[in-house]
């Protein structure tokens, strides 16, 4: 909701507005218009041109008075100067400082297209960013388009038949597309607003502008995804799907560095003049093949553990109190008046960490309100969980990962050992499921040898329910089911009925993150390399669909700042 007018005025931030949750926005704009008076103080009393929401979170410490909190944005007129001497050391009522993106341009002409490996959030604001600014981009993605990757999980979900080379790792839009939808980053980079505005732009909805934790949903970021790579075909940028990278062609310069002219794939070599690399974290054999013809590439932490799903209404009651039931009595009234499917973040630390080394951490990952554990394995023989949700989030259950810390001392600190560790997992996870990609899982009540492995409430979603109830014990390396032990009964004192016997675990859990990283330098540019720009998640400088997108477009600035547009 806003109000809105006229020009030659001064923009403002009205910060800690807390308002009843059954009051709606207006009475948060009210609120607003009175507190931005009473800064300005007398004698300058603003006309307020434009008043609209710009952040709302949910404050629910003091249950059951459970109550939104909103920033709003302002446009009055009134003296600037005054508006900054009446603000000084104002914390709720200042200026509002807008960062528009300059768009750099280089003068060096490129010896080719620029190419762009990976259609996920880094690949495709890459592409968005050089197809805006007059460069034609070619785009490759091993998988499938939005509208045939859908067809694809939805054959595996169904009846188990995947496909290698587009599932929910890989496809236009990434592992994201079949997620939460989460556009929540805590990397403080200006570049996020520009990110947001543009998933609102291409139909993600204007809520992703003003929820603190904006999400997307599955079922809507498809059609975003979809609109984005239209746009981009207009701009003359080329997509080749189905097209997987299997090494670079490079030449020496003077300097030492290779600088890339061609890259390899199953569909021929491709001439390029500069690569970015948004390749994935699930990319293992891309990764390979880039080392072989001489990318850096570096073993990093990651985590691993399982799913866990609770009864939706149960998060609820535990995050919002009685105001839960209120909510949901009054959420036909409209959304003004409706609470959000109540989210959680837990973690904590071992009590006891190994000589020389960290203290691991359990922590919850990727928390999906009223919504599904998603079956995203990638390679054959292998099980792998990931959670999903769709925009309404209406779904019964709730899910989250619960990871524990995976060191590189525990698989040997080689790339190698990452992947093996990984994988290792993965494929128990098949055998233990019955080798036919159903999941293996196990109650809470079970796991804590304090009830039985017998789900009641909480149904499985996975593949629909395609689980085989067992001993995750088996499965998992005992440092990782001693601290979701650990973990699962502390969170149970933060977040009470998290410890609930009839929750249900579901394995494996081994994608968090990437287990590599491929330096680069201050520059973006790749160790050894004159122009390959190592980009998002798969290059291990990013954890989620917006940082990963800013990376994108960080590394598509650098190209920009270098290389001119040319025919």
């Amino acid at each position: 909701m806003s109000r809105a007018g006229g020009e030659g005025t001064v923009p403002f931030l009205i910060r800690n507005l807390s308002i009843p949750y059954t009051s709606g926005e207006e009475a948060a704009l009210e609120a607003a218009s009175r507190m931005l008076a009473r800064a300005l103080g007398r004698g300058n009393v603003p006309r307020i041109r434009e008043l609209r929401v710009f952040r709302r979170s949910v404050d629910a410490r003091k249950k059951p008075d459970v109550r939104l909190v909103y920033t709003v944005y302002a446009r009055a007129e009134c003296l600037r100067d005054r508006a900054v001497r009446d603000l000084a050391g104002n914390r709720d009522v200042t200026l509002f400082e807008e960062h528009p993106l300059t768009v750099p341009h280089g003068v060096r002409p490129m010896q080719g297209r620029p190419l762009i490996v990976g259609c996920g959030p880094a690949g495709l604001f890459a592409a968005l960013m050089l197809a805006e600014a007059g460069m034609k981009p070619i785009l490759l993605e091993r998988g499938d388009d939005a509208e045939r990757r859908a067809e694809a999980v939805g054959r595996f979900l169904s009846a188990g038949l995947l496909d290698p080379s587009s599932n929910i790792q890989f496809g236009a839009g990434g592992a994201g597309m079949f997620s939460d939808g989460k556009l929540m980053t805590r990397i403080g980079d200006p570049l996020c607003g520009y990110v947001l505005r543009r998933f609102a732009e291409f139909g993600a909805g204007d809520s992703v502008l003003t929820e603190a934790k904006p999400h997307v949903g599955t079922d809507v970021l498809s059609g975003v995804v979809d609109r984005i790579c239209r746009h981009l075909t207009g701009l003359g940028c080329e997509l080749r799907f189905r097209c997987t990278v299997t090494g670079l062609l490079s030449r020496t310069d003077g300097s030492g560095s290779s600088t890339v002219y061609a890259v390899r794939t199953g569909d021929g070599d491709i001439p390029c003049g500069a690569v970015v690399l948004a390749i994935g974290h699930s990319a293992r054999d891309t990764c390979a093949a880039l080392r072989r013809d001489g990318m850096e590439a570096v073993c990093k932490p990651f985590s691993v553990g399982v799913r866990i799903e609770h009864l939706q209404s149960k998060i609820n009651e535990a995050a919002y109190g009685s105001a839960a039931s209120a909510a949901a009595a009054c959420g036909a009234a409209g959304a003004d008046l409706r609470l959000p499917p109540a989210e959680y973040a837990v973690s904590r630390k071992e009590t006891a960490g190994t000589a020389g080394e960290e203290p691991r951490g359990v922590y919850s990952f990727c928390m999906c309100p009223g919504g599904e554990v998603i079956a995203a394995a990638s390679e054959e023989g292998g099980v792998v969980t990931n959670g999903m949700s769709r925009s309404k989030r209406d779904g019964k259950n709730a899910n989250a990962a619960l990871a524990v810390s995976v060191r590189p001392s525990d698989y040997g600190s080689t790339v190698d050992g990452a992947i093996a560790f990984q994988r290792n997992l993965e494929q128990a996870a098949f055998r233990l499921g019955g080798g036919d990609y159903r999941a293996p899982a196990q109650t809470v009540g079970s796991f804590l040898r304090t009830g039985k492995n017998d789900p009641g409430a909480v149904q499985p979603t996975y593949r629909g329910g395609a689980v085989t109830l067992c001993d995750l014990h088996e499965l998992l390396p005992p440092f990782v089911s001693g601290l979701l032990s650990e973990g699962i009964r502390a969170f149970d004192r933060q977040l009470p009925g998290f410890a609930d016997p009839s929750a249900v675990l579901t394995g494996a859990e081994t994608r968090t993150s990437s287990p590599w990283r491929l330096p680069r330098w201050a520059d973006g540019v790749a160790t050894g390399f004159s122009n390959v720009y190592p980009a998002g998640e798969g290059a291990g400088y990013a954890g989620g669909i917006t940082s990963a997108a800013v990376d994108g477009v960080n590394a598509a600035m650098k190209i920009l700042s270098i290389y001119r547009v040319t025919d």
